[in-house]
C-alpha cells in the first residue's frame, strides 16, 4: 500500500458539498484515502468493514476541511515597497504613485534585478506563510517582468516553489500588468508582443491562465480583448483584473470570454453581475487590497449573492497593494470589510477557490474521488477559523494524501 493512504478516523468533517448547506457538516466522522484520494468519508460508525490495510490516523476530534486555496496572490517578485505606503499614508493616491513611476513599475524594476535564486528564496519565505495556515494549492501571476525573458522567468520560478514545496501551483501569465519602459506610449504595440510570446510559453508548459490588468491606468477593454481571442486560441482560460478602480466594464467582457474568473470588483455594475451570473464566472473578492488601500466603495456583495454569482476569497498577496500572507486574515477581512458569512468565506477558500482556477472537478470539497487536499485543525467548529486574528491552528496537512 502506498505512503498516501490512510485511513483518518474521529473526525469532525466540514466537507464544503453545497447539498449540506453552510459548512457541509459531518460530525463523529471517518476518511479513507487510497492512492492519494478520498475513496470514502462518513459517519465513524458506518465505517465499512474490509478495507484493504492502511495505516490509521486518531484525528482525536479535530476538525478536517478541503485544504485551503488560494487563487489569486503575485508571490514571486523583487524588492518591496515599504516607501509607497509611507506615501499612501501622507495622502498619495496609488493612481499618482503609479503615474509617477512607482507602483507597479518600481517592482519591475526590482524583479528585473534579482536572479532566479533570490526570487525562488523570497517566493519561498511567503508560500511558507501560507502553507502554515493549511494552503495546499495556490496561484501565481507573473506580472512584473514585463518582458519575454522576464515574464518566463517568473513563471518558471513559480513552477520551482511547487517543487521545493508539498504544494499545488497554478501558473497565471499577466504580463499585461503594466506598460514597461521599452513601449511607453505604445500599450498596442505591447499588446501584440504579449500575444507573439504567449504561445511559446504555453508549448513550454508555463502558463495554465492568462490574465490582464483592465483599468484606466491599466489596458483598454478593447486591448483586454486581443490578449482574450490570443488565449482563445491556445485553449488557455482567462481572468480579468476588473473593477477596481473604475468600471471599464472587465467583468463582462471576462464573462463573455468563459472567464474563471473577475478580480477586486468594488465597481462592478448590475450589468457586469447580470453576466458573470450568466457565465458561471467566479468573484474573486480581495479584502486585503481594499483595506491597504483604504477604499471606501465595497463590493456589491448583496448583488453577488442574490444573483448567485460564486465569490470566493484570496489574499492579493503582492508588494504595493496587498503584502498579505495570511488566507486566514484575508478570511477574516471578507467577514468584516464584506459581510461574508464565515460559512461563505471558508466555502471561498475552498470550493469556490478551486472554481476560480478551473479545478473544482478535483479539490476544493471533501467528496469521494477527489484529491485528498486536506488540513486538520485544532478547533472546535470551522467557524473559528475565520474568527481568530493571528492564531494557526493548523494541526496536519495533507496534498494529494501526502503529509506535510
Amino acid at each position: 500500500m502506498s505512503n498516501d493512504s490512510f485511513l483518518l478516523r474521529h473526525v469532525h468533517l466540514a466537507t464544503f458539498v453545497p447539498e449540506l448547506a453552510d459548512y457541509g457538516l459531518l460530525p463523529d466522522a471517518a476518511l479513507w484515502v487510497q492512492d492519494g484520494h478520498i475513496a470514502w468519508l462518513g459517519a465513524e460508525q458506518d465505517l465499512p468493514a474490509g478495507l484493504p490495510d492502511c495505516p490509521e490516523q486518531d484525528g482525536q476530534g479535530a476538525w478536517l476541511t478541503p485544504g485551503l486555496i488560494d487563487c489569486h496572490t503575485h508571490l514571486v517578485y523583487g524588492g518591496n515597497r515599504a516607501h509607497e505606503f509611507e506615501l499612501r499614508l501622507q495622502g498619495a493616491r496609488y493612481e499618482e504613485i503609479a503615474r509617477a513611476g512607482g507602483g507597479i513599475r518600481s517592482t519591475v524594476q526590482h524583479t528585473r534585478a534579482a536572479d532566479e535564486a533570490t526570487l525562488l528564496q523570497s517566493a519561498l519565505r511567503r508560500l511558507d506563510d501560507l502553507l502554515a495556515e493549511g494552503v495546499t494549492t495556490v496561484e501565481i501571476k507573473s506580472g512584473y517582468g514585463l518582458s519575454r525573458d522576464d515574464e518566463a522567468r517568473m513563471l518558471r520560478v513559480a513552477g520551482q516553489l511547487a517543487q521545493a514545496r508539498a504544494v499545488s501551483v497554478q501558473r497565471t501569465c499577466l504580463a499585461a500588468h503594466a506598460l514597461p519602459p521599452e513601449f511607453a506610449g505604445d500599450a498596442d504595440g505591447y499588446i501584440d508582443a504579449i500575444c507573439q510570446w504567449l504561445p511559446q510559453w504555453h508549448a513550454e508548459g508555463l502558463v495554465d491562465a492568462v490574465d490582464a490588468f483592465c483599468e484606466n491606468i491599466g489596458f483598454s477593454p478593447a486591448q483586454t480583448e486581443r490578449l482574450f481571442q490570443c488565449a482563445q486560441q491556445l485553449g488557455l482560460p482567462v481572468k480579468l483584473h476588473a473593477e477596481q478602480l473604475s468600471n471599464q466594464g472587465g467583468a463582462a467582457l471576462v464573462a463573455r470570454y468563459h472567464g474563471l474568473s473577475a478580480d477586486h470588483l468594488e465597481w462592478l455594475s448590475a450589468s457586469g453581475i447580470e453576466a458573470m451570473a450568466q457565465q458561471g464566472t467566479v468573484a474573486v473578492l480581495l479584502p486585503g487590497a481594499f483595506y491597504y488601500l483604504r477604499e471606501t466603495r465595497l463590493p456589491p456583495i448583496d448583488a453577488l449573492r442574490a444573483a448567485g454569482v460564486p465569490m470566493a476569497v484570496a489574499t492579493d498577496c503582492n508588494p504595493g497593494t496587498s503584502p498579505m500572507t495570511s488566507l486566514l486574515l484575508a478570511l477574516n477581512m471578507a467577514c468584516t470589510l464584506f459581510r461574508l458569512t464565515p460559512a461563505e468565506a471558508l466555502a471561498g477558500a475552498t470550493r469556490e477557490a478551486a472554481r476560480a482556477l478551473g479545478l473544482l472537478h478535483d479539490r476544493g470539497t471533501l467528496e469521494v474521488g477527489k484529491r485528498a487536499d486536506l488540513a486538520l485543525w485544532a478547533i472546535h467548529h470551522p467557524r473559528e477559523l475565520v474568527y481568530t486574528l493571528g492564531a494557526r491552528p493548523l494541526l496536519q496537512r495533507w496534498v494529494a494524501g501526502q503529509a506535510s
